[in-house]
């Protein structure tokens, strides 16, 4: 039985990484910019076009995990350990859901109602029941404090999520992290 996970899965993986990681930079950074400024709608728009992505790519990992089961973790791992490990990963699946439908959700109910343009081609409808309220403001603010917390606990789980794997990998010195990497990196670290 292999004990790496598939191209389909890895790919999966280090897709939302690296958008979740861009997401939570430009998260930061777009927040911080004054309004009217150019840059702001720009990093906005990209925003919400790679928090729906997320939102795509986390489906498609969903369903691809319910047809193929990730490896086993390898027999020295802690009863603990795995626990940790499921709990984590059910976490990050729930913002890796919640962050786009709650984005989505902010943006629909925005007084400002401006529009979603994915990647500048593709209009995004804004949830037709939040579009409709009448008094947006106290339901907008709700969902940008929801958004803003989750963001901020998706970051400290990710980096909690990355630093686990760094210590198998760098203080125990077993396989897990690299059954995540991709196929040109040898699986085994024995003799190293």
């Amino acid at each position: 039985m292999t004990t790496r996970y598939g191209t389909v899965a890895i790919t999966l993986h280090w897709l939302t990484a690296l958008a979740v990681a861009g997401l939570l930079v430009v998260g930061h950074v777009m927040t911080d910019l004054p309004n009217g400024a150019s840059l702001k709608f720009v990093l906005y728009q990209w925003h919400k076009s790679v928090g729906i992505t997320v939102l795509g790519l986390t489906l498609l990992r969903l369903a691809w995990r319910l047809v193929h089961r990730p490896p086993p973790l390898p027999d020295e791992v802690a009863w603990w350990e795995r626990k940790a490990s499921a709990l984590a990963h059910l976490a990050l699946y729930a913002f890796l859901l919640g962050m786009p439908l709650s984005g989505w959700a902010l943006v629909s109910a925005s007084p400002l109602n401006f529009p979603t343009i994915l990647f500048g081609v593709l209009p995004w409808p804004h949830i037709p029941m939040l579009a409709a309220l009448s008094d947006k403001e106290p339901v907008a603010a709700l969902f940008k404090t929801g958004h803003d917390l989750a963001g901020n606990l998706l970051t400290a789980l990710v980096l909690f999520h990355a630093a686990a794997a760094l210590w198998h990998h760098l203080y125990r010195k077993d396989e897990i992290l690299l059954r995540m990497l991709p196929r040109f990196i040898p699986l085994s670290r024995r003799g190293s």
